[in-house]
């Protein structure tokens, strides 16, 4: 059966998408198990039989490319505990208050971008905006910024499978993770000797305590916080403002206010066109699931593309409709693993869009084949050339 990674298409890959499912909700392929429904995707990530590290592995001592693992990529304990510490970083309290200051910076790059009547939304809005707000938070200097957009695609690219990869682009990961790692691991001296208000200064200081971070632990947490608070909402925006213009009347019913006031619109953009359409799993233990006994260390990939288009779950679920009520999405995960910045990234798209289309109401696209990133698990556009007014 087709190894959902190789589809053909990034531009549109939800009709191989169904056309996989049709064949069977789960498949073996050569990257191991196949899920594409909501019921099993999501019972796979509730279930802690399921992990992200090799059976009987000790997560914190393994290296990848020089770097060791993030909580991320960690099964509990360590995972409990590296999460435990940056959680409050996002709590629903600091995402309120950082609001004034995500509106101040959509409002500035929209004044930047208004001289021009055509513009790549990419890198006028959707780039600079997340990339702004996460290292504020983290306390990155606004001079340090511009090489980021430099080796941060390398990254995200990297989290494709490796036989995916070429040797130049597993080689430019390796060139950009140790960046980060020189970068970040210098910038911790500087906290620790001055530390400010900002959540690199915070980790750094309870690196002695019992329950705190290691260099290790801390350089591996700096680049996941980096990465995972900006390039996912970066595709994000994208992928929800060429919805938005794909389909001028769900456009019509968010610009004209006639949605209700709790009405679940990012949610629905986000299921419509995730930003992250695989998640791998490993059985941590033996395992009987979806009719199947798998032994320890059975791999499967979680094709969340699919389960967010699940026509048992979301009626039908082609369609863009921001009245859908109850938007169960998966594409900010499920269980443990849940996505930490889930509400400053809903938080960060609903200004970013609002803000857009309010101001620019005769809003459109250029004309031309959408460009997007030859990325498979992150999914997102290169470019989006649109005219502002």
């Amino acid at each position: 059966m087709t190894d959902a990674f190789s589809l053909t298409s990034t531009t549109d890959p939800y009709p191989e998408y169904e056309r996989m499912r049709a064949e069977s909700t789960v498949q073996q392929t050569s990257v191991g198990l196949t899920f594409l429904s909501h019921e099993y995707c999501s019972a796979v990530l509730r279930d802690d039989r399921w992990g992200r590290g090799a059976p009987g592995e000790r997560a914190r001592g393994r290296e990848t490319a020089g770097q060791r693992r993030s909580f991320l990529r960690q099964d509990p304990p360590e995972h409990t505990r590296l999460r435990g510490l940056v959680s409050k970083a996002f709590s629903p309290r600091v995402v309120a208050e950082l609001r004034p200051r995500v509106q101040q910076i959509t409002d500035d790059l929209l004044d930047a971008a208004w001289d021009g009547g055509e513009v790549d939304l990419v890198q006028a809005l959707n780039f600079p905006l997340p990339i702004t707000v996460i290292c504020e938070l983290l306390g990155v200097p606004l001079e340090d910024r511009g090489q980021f957009s430099r080796f941060a695609p390398a990254l995200a690219r990297g989290e494709d499978p490796e036989s995916s990869l070429s040797g130049e682009e597993k080689r430019e990961r390796s060139r950009a993770i140790m960046y980060f790692r020189m970068y970040f691991g210098e910038l911790l001296v500087k906290r620790r000797r001055n530390p400010g208000a900002d959540l690199i200064s915070a980790l750094s200081q309870v690196r002695e305590s019992e329950q705190g971070l290691d260099d290790g632990d801390l350089l591996a947490t700096c680049v996941l916080l980096l990465m995972a608070g900006h390039e996912t909402t970066v595709n994000l925006i994208g992928n929800a403002v060429r919805a938005l213009l794909l389909n001028p009347d769900q456009l019509a019913l968010l610009r004209g206010g006639k949605l209700p006031d709790n009405a679940p619109w990012v949610d629905e953009l986000l299921r419509y066109d995730s930003p992250v359409q695989f998640m791998a799993r490993r059985t941590l233990k033996d395992v009987e699931f979806a009719g199947l006994s798998l032994p320890k260390g059975s791999n499967a990939v979680l094709v969340l593309g699919a389960a967010n288009r699940d026509p048992e779950v979301f009626a039908d679920p082609a369609r863009l409709d921001l009245t859908r009520p109850n938007v169960r999405h998966l594409g900010f995960g499920m269980g443990i693993h849940f996505c930490l910045g889930a509400q400053l990234a809903r938080m960060e798209v609903e200004i970013a869009v609002r803000s857009l289309i309010e101001r620019a109401p005769d809003l459109e696209l250029v004309e031309g084949p959408p460009i997007y990133k030859d990325n498979r698990v992150m999914r997102g556009l290169a470019k989006l050339p649109v005219r502002l007014r």
